[in-house]
């Protein structure tokens, strides 16, 4: 569960959820892999942790720590379900957890997708996507919007043929990589995934 540099400044690393069960049915609300991905990106003026889920390992924490230093930090939650960590680090570092556009750091931008109940973020240097539920990892570099069922709980019956429609607008971003919590992310060629993935 070693967190793993991407690219200079870019890191992600995978933790087990503490709330996974095994055998749930393919598709189904609970049907996702034990571990999950979490990104941190080092930004010219802060440090931030997106969807972070700290593993149960003293490694972890020297690692953050070591990077954090005397930086501001912000941490970033893609969904409610995914806060996570969130206010462990938040009362760790004395983080910033807002997602108002004003309150970015530099080369971060929140991308709601209203009605999909989730905000994704761009991280314009890594040409990067970091999405929460709605964008997951599939088989052999692919990508594919989530589950119909994952969506039961939003108002508005929204459909996965409703949730392509609302990812489309993503496909202007010039993407390298897309960062997905659920799933294999995909590291280059992430502009054409997501197209196969929504059409």
């Amino acid at each position: 569960m070693h967190p793993v540099e991407l690219q200079p400044g870019l890191w992600r690393w995978t933790a087990p959820h503490p709330a996974w069960q095994p055998g749930a049915v393919t598709d189904s609300p609970n049907d996702w892999p034990r571990d999950v991905g979490c990104v941190l990106y080092e930004a010219d003026d802060a440090l931030v942790f997106i969807d972070p889920l700290v593993p149960d390992d003293p490694a972890f924490w020297d690692w953050a720590d070591a990077r954090c230093g005397r930086r501001r930090v912000v941490v970033l939650t893609t969904i409610a379900f995914h806060r996570r960590s969130r206010d462990v680090l938040v009362g760790r570092y004395k983080a910033s957890g807002s997602r108002a556009k004003r309150n970015m750091p530099r080369g971060v931008e929140s991308l709601p997708i209203c009605g999909a109940g989730e905000t994704m973020f761009w991280l314009h240097k890594h040409r990067a996507l970091v999405p929460g539920d709605r964008i997951i990892g599939a088989a052999n570099q692919r990508l594919r919007p989530c589950p119909e069922s994952w969506l039961q709980y939003l108002p508005g019956a929204l459909t996965v043929t409703d949730l392509r429609e609302l990812l489309r607008p993503l496909l202007d971003l010039p993407i390298e990589s897309v960062l997905v919590s659920h799933g294999e992310p995909v590291l280059s060629g992430g502009h054409a995934a997501l197209a196969r993935a929504l059409a």
